[in-house]
């Protein structure tokens, strides 16, 4: 097991021990251990190898035997008997967003409560309303938390999706049978959240190609098997098909297999009215003729369309801009010259300002904006004062020694209930830009939650609005709030918007992208890093900024370092 996955099964283990009801500083102790491994520099086999994790604050000895387990038999025995114990029902129900590990074992133990169902059943039945600790409105959020998860039921975020599907993928390659292969379905369009994988695979013969999809690491089951398709499904309960297509097939399957149905209708509907061409995933035929076509370009070529890129396949527009040669020159990864929403140690990050600062400049960004926590966010360890003015001497310091990378002086300031940000205006001045983020009280109305952030958005130091809507992809509703408000409002200030490219949000949503185009607004993509290593998110970021239609031209941290200070300075200057 790698240092993510043993972070990942000691955090598992602490969860585990709270729903048994657990001593609380045991349960902690595994979090804190889970956090020190994610932070341990080196490689975490040769630190077991040679005892150098006992040294790592929140790694005692009996911890550090599970963890040396885990490195070197590649399993735990203490999580699965924790998971023989512990009832599976009571993992599904700290799901439901608001409902933790407490609340999960007080219905258990009180009610008898040991599935989601039972749990909905009780509430429906208003046997929550009495219980103590309990109550209408709890009741009320419960239900409203089961109804979020039965809607994203099945459904996977885009990274932990794209991750299995690149594994898989690489076996097919590895095949000499196959001839080319790629990723299809709503993940090649980028979707946020996904409910399985799709490879399709041009080959010379299928057999030795499903046979090594089939066997491929990860594999719990195997659900079909067949000639020219195969299905899986993984031990992270995502499923998978594999389709094999002959070379002269393959361009027109792979583009009906990417497209969504709503896409595949209108281009059928298009070959069929204007040529009298019939378009399937088998072909595009006049009569019984086929149309050869080398690749998917040549396909939109024939229907007198230009070529439209995977992620703008959602019948939003994008075949009558094609028709119009009005397609958008979308945004690449090369495009983005730096980040600008990064926490180090200072907060709540992991890694140092050095560390942040070598990793982007091994990534070749001219610029790296930091911005840790302002006061008000005590759970993040967010900065005084003088916590600030310290960082900014560090930052002018490194500065100093940078050759091409330039370290901007940033903070994620809190949105207060007011509207109000938690730093005045003489600190404020003090950073290069600054990003303003809600981070409580999420239950105001629409119009209690609008004002606010609007209220934060006319602030003259504000820069950045950052995660727009709060949401958590598959764990949390966005706060209520009048999006489109907010972006005229970002036109009006000169207010960029953030794309948080965090797979877990990645927030501006893609719907919102022509509109911010429309309006003349700067989207900023930024990583909402707590590690150096998460740098990596911004590929998402991109891909969302693609499926939005967005161009370089949209992107804020597109611009080279002077242009993008001169529009931080021009927000100022203008007020």
């Amino acid at each position: 097991m790698n240092k993510k996955e043993v972070a990942e099964a000691l955090e598992e283990i602490g969860l585990l021990l709270e729903l048994a009801g657990e001593n609380p500083f045991k349960t902690r102790a595994y979090g804190s251990a889970a956090r020190a491994i994610e932070r341990s520099a080196g490689d975490l086999k040769g630190l077991v190898e040679t005892g150098e994790l006992l040294k790592v604050k929140g790694i005692g000895d009996s911890i550090f035997a599970k963890i040396k387990q885990m490195v070197e038999q590649d399993k735990s025995s203490y999580l699965e008997e924790l998971h023989a114990k512990v009832h599976r029902g009571l993992v599904e129900m700290i799901r439901i967003p608001g409902f933790g590990p407490k609340r999960a074992r007080a219905v258990h133990e009180k009610l008898g409560i040991n599935s989601l169902g039972e749990l909905e059943y009780a509430c429906r039945e208003n046997r929550l309303v009495k219980l103590e600790g309990f109550g209408q409105k709890s009741q009320d959020k419960i239900l409203a938390g089961i109804q979020f998860l039965k809607r994203h039921q099945g459904r996977f975020l885009i990274s932990d999706a794209l991750s299995d599907a690149e594994r898989l993928l690489a076996v097919v390659q590895g095949c000499k049978e196959t001839i080319r292969a790629c990723v299809a379905g709503s993940l090649r369009r980028c979707k946020e959240t996904v409910k399985d994988v799709d490879i399709l695979a041009a080959v010379r013969e299928s057999g030795p190609v499903m046979d090594a999809f089939t066997k491929a690491k990860g594999v719990e089951t195997v659900a079909a098997k067949g000639d020219t398709k195969s299905s899986i499904v993984l031990s992270s309960g995502l499923a998978s098909d594999l389709r094999t297509v002959s070379e002269k097939e393959y361009p027109y399957a792979l583009a009906h297999f990417t497209g969504s149905a709503e896409h595949n209708i209108a281009m059928r509907a298009r070959a069929q009215q204007k040529f009298g061409y019939k378009l399937n995933e088998y072909g595009l035929f006049k009569g019984d003729k086929l149309i050869d076509a080398k690749d998917e370009k040549e396909i939109f070529k024939k229907l007198d369309l230009a070529y439209i890129e995977p992620e703008l396949r959602e019948n939003a527009g994008e075949i009558e801009a094609a028709e119009k040669g009005k397609l958008p020159n979308l945004l690449r990864m090369e495009d983005i010259k730096g980040v600008l929403h990064v926490h180090t140690t200072a907060s709540d990050g992991s890694d140092s300002l050095d560390e942040v600062a070598k990793a982007a400049e091994e990534a070749g960004y001219l610029y790296l904006g930091v911005t840790d926590h302002s006061k008000t966010a005590v759970y993040a360890g967010g900065l005084k004062e003088q916590d600030v003015l310290e960082q900014h001497r560090a930052i002018d310091n490194l500065n100093k020694k940078l050759k091409k990378l330039r370290i901007l002086k940033g903070t994620e300031s809190d949105i207060l209930p007011d509207g109000s940000l938690d730093f005045p205006d003489k600190v404020l001045e003090r950073f290069d830009f600054v990003v303003v983020s809600v981070h409580s009280s999420f239950n105001l109305s629409r119009a209690e939650m609008t004002k606010r952030i609007v209220k934060a958005m006319k602030n003259p130091y504000t820069s950045i609005l950052g995660h727009p809507t709060g949401r958590l992809l598959l764990a949390r509703e966005g706060y209520d709030v009048d999006l489109d408000e907010l972006l005229k409002v970002a036109a009006g200030e000169g207010v960029a918007v953030e794309l948080n490219a965090d797979p877990h949000r990645l927030d501006l949503d893609w719907r919102y992208g022509k509109r911010a185009h429309d309006l003349g607004v700067k989207v900023a993509i930024d990583p909402d890093a707590h590690s150096a290593e998460a740098f990596s998110v911004m590929r998402y970021g991109v891909g969302i900024a693609r499926k939005g239609w967005l161009e370089a031209g949209d992107v804020l941290n597109a611009l080279e370092t002077e242009a993008l200070l001169r529009f931080f300075q021009k927000r100022r200057s203008s007020k």
